[in-house]
C-alpha cells in the first residue's frame, strides 16, 4: 500500500481543566491508491460539539464506498469537485439534522467545522468550512497551504456546516501533481503551523511530521511519536485548545 496515514487527536488543557471533552474528531480510508481524510472541529459555544463533529467525519467516509472513479480520472476537474463536495456537505447536514431531530435539540447544538481532502498519486482536490488548515507538499516543492482559515469579524468566528451560508463560503481547490505529504488539523495548530503574517506554512513544523511518516512502516499501530507531540508541555504552552492532525505520506516504492 502507497499511502501510509494516520489520525489523532488530542483535548487541550482549556477543556482538561473545565472537565469537558475533545470537541475534535478526524479519521481517514484508503481505497486502492486513493485516500479519503476529514477532520471536523465542533463550535466550542455549542452542546453537543463533540457528537457534531464526529458524526460530520463519519458521514463523509461513509460517502466513499466506492472510489474506483475517481482512481480513474486524470483530474478531478474544479466544477465536478464542487458538485461531489456540494453533495457531501448536503449529507453531512442531513445526518446532523436526524441526530438532531431524534434526540430532541436544535441542529445548532451539533456545528462543527469540516475539511476533506482527497488525493490520488496524481492529483489532490480538497475543501473546507471553517477555519483550520490543509496543507499539501508536492515532490522537489515547498509546503503550501491550500486554502486560508475563515476567520469572522471576532474572536473565534468561523463558518459551520450548519451556517445558513455554509455552501457559499465552502472553499474548495484542484491540484494536479505528485504529492508525497498532506496535513490537514483543526485550528488549535494554526499559531504553530501557520506563519499569520503572510499565511505560509511554518516548514520546521512539518518536516518531523513528515519526516515520522517516512520512516514509519505502519504509522497507525506506531503513534507513541504523535501523542507525545500532541500532548507535550511546549505544544500546550502555545496552545490550550483541542488538536487533530491528519497526515498522509505518499511512498510510490511500498506498493
Amino acid at each position: 500500500m502507497a499511502w501510509r496515514a494516520v489520525v489523532r487527536s488530542s483535548i487541550g488543557t482549556s477543556h482538561q481543566n473545565q472537565q469537558m471533552p475533545c470537541q475534535d474528531y478526524g479519521d481517514c480510508k484508503i481505497l486502492n491508491d486513493v485516500i479519503v481524510g476529514a477532520v471536523a472541529d465542533g463550535a466550542g459555544s455549542v452542546k453537543y460539539a463533540e457528537v457534531g463533529a464526529k458524526l460530520a467525519v463519519k458521514t463523509v467516509l461513509e460517502y466513499f464506498t466506492d472510489v474506483e472513479e475517481l482512481r480513474q480520472a486524470q483530474l478531478l476537474g474544479e466544477e465536478k469537485a464542487k458538485e461531489l463536495f456540494a453533495n457531501i456537505v448536503n449529507k453531512v447536514v442531513a445526518a446532523l439534522q436526524e441526530q438532531a431531530v431524534s434526540h430532541g435539540y436544535s441542529i445548532d447544538d451539533l456545528a462543527c467545522t469540516l475539511l476533506v481532502v482527497i488525493a490520488t498519486p496524481a492529483w489532490v482536490t480538497a475543501m473546507q468550512i471553517g477555519d483550520g488548515f490543509i496543507v499539501v507538499r508536492f515532490q522537489q516543492e515547498e509546503h503550501i497551504l491550500l486554502f486560508q482559515p475563515d476567520k469572522g469579524e471576532y474572536i473565534n468566528e468561523t463558518t459551520f456546516v450548519t451556517s445558513v451560508n455554509a455552501l457559499d463560503k465552502m472553499r474548495v481547490c484542484v491540484q494536479p501533481g505528485h504529492q508525497e505529504f498532506i496535513c490537514a488539523a483543526t485550528d488549535g495548530l494554526e499559531r504553530l503551523a501557520i506563519r499569520m503574517s503572510d499565511w505560509t506554512p511554518f516548514a520546521p513544523f512539518f518536516q518531523p511530521l513528515e519526516e515520522y511518516l517516512r520512516e514509519t512502516s505502519d504509522p497507525e499501530q506506531k503513534d507513541e511519536y504523535l501523542k507525545s507531540f500532541l500532548d507535550s508541555d511546549r505544544l500546550n504552552a502555545r496552545t490550550d485548545d483541542d488538536k487533530t492532525l491528519l497526515l498522509c505520506f505518499y511512498d510510490p516504492d511500498s506498493r
